[in-house]
């Protein structure tokens, strides 16, 4: 089992930065894949970045891509999403997911355990 809990969010103006944290318990966890999704209000839950369970490999989606990173030290058991240049649209609850597979899914259904989530905001 591995619990997830999400800190770092807030209010920030559009061309801000903020970083996310992903604080995870379980013997398992740097065995895991790791990504962030977000969802909007009416909106679906939508992948924003993964990272491997070693860190070698990440992946972004496009409209992140250039503006986000993300990174994991698994030693501490956390991981990190640093948003730069960040967007109206980039408003979202932010949450905190990962897998014991050995890819990195884009849907959320690949992803065996979630954290509550962490609500950002950027004002225009």
């Amino acid at each position: 089992q591995v619990q997830l809990v999400e800190s770092g969010g807030g209010l920030v103006q559009a061309g801000g930065s903020l970083r996310l944290s992903c604080a995870a318990s379980g013997r398992t966890f740097s065995k895991n894949v790791v990504a962030w999704f977000r969802q909007a209000p009416g909106k679906e839950r939508e992948f924003v970045v993964g990272i491997s369970w070693s860190g070698g490999s990440t992946y972004s989606a496009a409209s992140v891509k250039g503006r986000f990173t993300i990174s994991r030290d698994n030693a501490k058991n956390m991981v990190y999403l640093q948003m730069n240049s960040l967007k109206p649209e980039d408003t979202a609850v932010y949450y905190c997911a990962a897998t014991p597979k050995e890819v990195i899914p884009l849907s959320p259904l690949g992803y065996n355990y979630w954290g509550q989530g962490t609500q950002v905001t950027v004002s225009s």
